[in-house]
C-alpha cells in the first residue's frame, strides 16, 4: 500500500479550491515554472492577438498611466515576457504618435496559494533585460511598477474603474468549486471512476459542470466591467471545445488517462476506490457558443474576436510528448490530488499517468482545443 490515508465514506468532501489550488511552487524538476512548456507554446500562437489588444486599449485613451493584470498568472516563467511584449508595442506606438511613453502599472493575479515569490525572484533579471533592449534602440525605457494582487477572479480585484487592459491565460476553465451536482440525492457520486465530463457519465454531470461555467462567468464578467474603463478590451485564452458536445474528445482525453492511472492503483490496491469516486475536478472548458451566450447575457461586453483552436500536443517524438505532457499535468493537479489522497500516492500516480499516455501517443495524436475571445466594454 502507498497510501496510509484512512478509508473515506462515499459521500464528497468539499474542496475548498481558493486555498488548495496553485500550480506545483517552487524550481525544482517537478515545479510548474519548469513544466510549463505547452502552456508557453499555446500562448506564442495567440500572443499576437493579446499584443494588439492592448495596443488598441491604450489608442483609445492615449493615457500617462496604462494600468493592466494578467490574472491567473501563475509561478511559472510565462508571465513576464508577455508583459514585456505589451510594454515594448505600447511604448513603440506612443513613441510613432509623438506622444511621451505612458507609465505602466502591471497587476499580477492569482489565488493566495500561488508562489509570487518565484514570479517575483525573476524580475530584477526581466526588468534589466528589458530597458537594455529598449535603451539599445536609444530611447529611455519607460517607468514599470508591479504589484501582486491575490484573490479570486470570481469577484472584485480592482477598485471601480481602475483598468485599460485586462487579460487572461489559461486560468479561466477553473472553478472556483467542484460543481454541488455531483451527488444523488442520499449525498453518492454519480460520476463513479471519473473526475470529469466523460462520454459514460450520466447527463446530470455535464449539467451540473455547465450551471457552475454559467454561474462564474457571469460573475467573472460582472466584475471586470466594474474595474474596466469604458472602451477598454479584455483577452481570454482558455482551454474549450471545438463541438457542442460537453465529452468532446480533446477536451477530456487528459483526464480519462488520469481516471485509467488511478483504475490501475486502485487494482493493485494502491488507492481506495471510494476515495477515488468523490475525487472530481474544478474545471470546465466551455464552447464559443457558450461563451457568447453568456457575454449576451451579462451584457457589459462586445465580442471583437472569438475563435477556436485546435493545436496539437504532438512534436513528432511520443516518448518525449508524454513526458512532458505527464510532468506539465503533475505541476498543475499536483496540488489538489496531494490534498485529496495525500502526498504519497503522487510519484507512483504519475509514473503509471507517463507509461498510459506514452501508449497512447504512440498510437494517435493528442490535441488540445482552446478558445480565444477578445472582448470590449461597452456599457
Amino acid at each position: 500500500m502507498v497510501s496510509c490515508e484512512p478509508p473515506s465514506t462515499t459521500k464528497l468532501v468539499t474542496m475548498d479550491v481558493e486555498s488548495v489550488l496553485h500550480m506545483k511552487e517552487g524550481l525544482g524538476e517537478a515545479s510548474y515554472a519548469q513544466n510549463c512548456s505547452l502552456q508557453k507554446r499555446s500562448m506564442d500562437a495567440m500572443k499576437h492577438v493579446i499584443v494588439e489588444s492592448a495596443v488598441d486599449a491604450y489608442a483609445s485613451e492615449m493615457p500617462e498611466s496604462f494600468t493592466f493584470v494578467d490574472l491567473g498568472c501563475s509561478s511559472g516563467s510565462n508571465a513576464l515576457p508577455l508583459i514585456g511584449d505589451i510594454i515594448e508595442a505600447i511604448h513603440v506606438m506612443a513613441r510613432r504618435s509623438a506622444k511621451p511613453a505612458p507609465e505602466f502599472m502591471v497587476f499580477l493575479n492569482d489565488l493566495p496559494s500561488n508562489d509570487f515569490n518565484s514570479m517575483f525572484l525573476g524580475l530584477p533579471f526581466f526588468t534589466k533585460k528589458f530597458k537594455e533592449g529598449i535603451e539599445l534602440h536609444g530611447d529611455m525605457a519607460p517607468s514599470v511598477y508591479f504589484a501582486a494582487t491575490p484573490g479570486s477572479f470570481y469577484g472584485r480585484l480592482f477598485s471601480r474603474d481602475s483598468l485599460s487592459f485586462i487579460y487572461s491565460c489559461y486560468s479561466l476553465h477553473w472553478l472556483s468549486q467542484v460543481p454541488p451536482g455531483l451527488v444523488d440525492i442520499n449525498g453518492r457520486p454519480i460520476n463513479k471512476g471519473k473526475m470529469y465530463i466523460s462520454n459514460t457519465s450520466p447527463p446530470a454531470v455535464a449539467l451540473a459542470y455547465f450551471e457552475q461555467f454559467q454561474k462564474e462567468f457571469s460573475l467573472f464578467l460582472k466584475s471586470r466591467s466594474e474595474e474596466l474603463h469604458l472602451g477598454g478590451r479584455m483577452v481570454v485564452a482558455m482551454l474549450g471545445r471545438t463541438t457542442d458536445d460537453h465529452s468532446d474528445k480533446s477536451a477530456r482525453v487528459l483526464w480519462e488517462v488520469l481516471d485509467q492511472s488511478f483504475a490501475i492503483m486502485i487494482s493493485q490496491e494502491m488507492i481506495d476506490e471510494e476515495k477515488v469516486d468523490t475525487y472530481n475536478v474544478p474545471f470546465y472548458a466551455p464552447s464559443a457558443r457558450e461563451i457568447e451566450d453568456e457575454v449576451h447575457r451579462e451584457g457589459s461586453f462586445t465580442i471583437d474576436y472569438i475563435q477556436t483552436y485546435e493545436l496539437s500536443i504532438s512534436t513528432g517524438d511520443p516518448l518525449k510528448d508524454a513526458r512532458i505532457t505527464s510532468m506539465a499535468i503533475r505541476a498543475i493537479q499536483e496540488s489538489m490530488i496531494s490534498h485529496h489522497f495525500g502526498k504519497a500516492i503522487i510519484d507512483t500516480l504519475f509514473h503509471v499517468y507517463g507509461g498510459l499516455l506514452s501508449q497512447l501517443m504512440l498510437k494517435e495524436e493528442i490535441k488540445s482545443s482552446h478558445l480565444l475571445i477578445v472582448l470590449r466594454k461597452t456599457h
